[in-house]
């Protein structure tokens, strides 16, 4: 008897698998989550997972996981599984950019009008370039409904780019990515909630707002009971849905509505929320997104398809072309106009090779593709397949150029360490 009591303690005191982590190891792994550049690495692996799923001899079972439908249908929940991707995970998403916003607008670039001009004049150049090229390409030959696909940036792809050959670039560059990658996303957000929305239910939206408008009285009074918080922002969540305005909206202002002013301990709740959720964002919501949403048929048929499709061509130039043409030119303007230079030891390559980075679309240009073109509708593969294309150039592009600007001022960097020490 006692022999086998201490077998028992033996066995369970030994390593299993899936075992609970401990608290310092569950820390761990969500610092890891936070990272820039595990965020876009766990993005990427969504992505192949669903090249290759969609691509091989069970492309079948992909189609169908997609397909089944879950939720109650009393309450206009019965979705499929790529609408509960798009519609609820990536509500966590727009939820983490929300509070983003809300930091950068309280206390952050966005704060003071004369920093904030610059990346929002770019942002909105880097939207408008990118429209005008698939209007251009689809002008009496095309469907003009998707011409808002090349106007977003993959905030995340895009600083984990940066993050992994930009080690040396001047703080300064990273900052008016992050400012021009927010300031996107909240036009991207109007973009879709204005005219990707259906005919909207004023009564819903109204009780959704009730509940945003509850959520941030909670918040600024310092309630943080997940018990209480979680379910009003479900709440507003499904009334938003009901109300017919995409359901992700609710993220957004809900993040809007937490409080950004540092508190005694010198963080704020906007900043300790995004701490808390930016892994369920990075590691949960956008790669099961991306895991349901990338799947596309690449083979010789489904490319020649998209390639004379000017629905296709137009998200790819907006993209690839578009983007860093836009943000370019719209800040060269501005600094001609203005007669403002560029921050001190930056150059215009250097805002070039951002704009390049910025036409990763992916995320959000997936789920504009989503709602401009049914999965039915001729166009909505060769738009997967444009903004996977795309997305991969211009990644492919904005790395090399950053590498550049990175090896030029790492060498300026030597020189004027050198000359400190001599």
């Amino acid at each position: 008897m006692a022999r086998n009591t201490r077998i028992r303690r033996l066995v369970n005191a030994g390593p299993r698998l899936f075992a609970r982590l401990s608290a310092r190891e569950e820390r761990s792994l969500a610092d890891a989550l936070r990272a820039e550049t595990t965020g876009g690495a766990l993005l990427l692996v969504g992505t192949v997972i669903a090249l290759i799923w969609a691509n091989s001899t069970w492309s079948g079972t992909y189609e169908h996981l997609r397909e089944i439908v879950i939720g109650p249908s009393a309450l206009h929940l019965d979705l499929s599984i790529e609408h509960w991707a798009s519609d609820g995970l990536l509500t966590f998403f727009f939820f983490v950019v929300g509070l983003e916003l809300k930091r950068e607008i309280v206390a952050g670039e966005l704060r003071k009008p004369a920093t904030a001009a610059l990346p929002i004049v770019a942002a909105i150049g880097g939207m408008a370039v990118p429209a005008l090229f698939y209007v251009a390409v689809n002008a009496g030959r095309g469907d003009l409904g998707g011409w808002a696909i090349p106007t977003a940036t993959d905030i995340a792809f895009a600083v984990a780019v940066l993050a992994v050959v930009g080690r040396s670039l001047p703080s300064s560059l990273r900052a008016f990515l992050l400012t021009l990658a927010v300031v996107d996303d909240l036009l991207a957000i109007i973009v879709i909630a204005v005219f990707y929305s259906d005919s909207i239910e004023l009564g819903w939206l109204a009780l959704s707002v009730v509940a945003v408008v509850v959520f941030g009285l909670l918040t600024r009074r310092g309630v943080t009971s997940a018990w209480l918080l979680i379910p009003l922002g479900v709440t507003a969540w499904a009334l938003m849905h009901a109300s017919g305005v995409h359901a992700t909206i609710a993220g957004v202002l809900l993040g809007l509505v937490v409080p950004a002013t540092a508190t005694a301990d010198g963080h704020s709740l906007a900043e300790r929320f995004e701490h808390r959720w930016r892994p369920v964002s990075a590691g949960v919501a956008v790669p099961i997104f991306a895991l349901v949403a990338a799947g596309v048929s690449v083979d010789a048929d489904s490319l020649s398809a998209a390639l004379r499709d000017p629905v296709a061509q137009g998200v790819a130039l907006g993209l690839v072309l578009g983007k860093p043409i836009g943000i370019l030119g719209t800040t060269w303007l501005v600094s001609r106009v203005t007669r403002t230079p560029l921050a001190e030891g930056l150059g215009w390559r250097d805002v070039a090779a951002v704009g390049s980075v910025a036409g990763i679309g992916f995320t959000v240009s997936l789920l504009i593709g989503a709602l401009a073109f049914d999965e039915g509708s001729e166009f909505a593969e060769h738009v997967r397949v444009a903004v996977l294309a795309a997305s991969v150039t211009a990644a492919i592009i904005g790395a090399l150029l950053l590498a550049r600007r990175d090896r030029h001022h790492r060498r300026k960097q030597f020189a004027r360490d050198q000359l400190t020490a001599g």
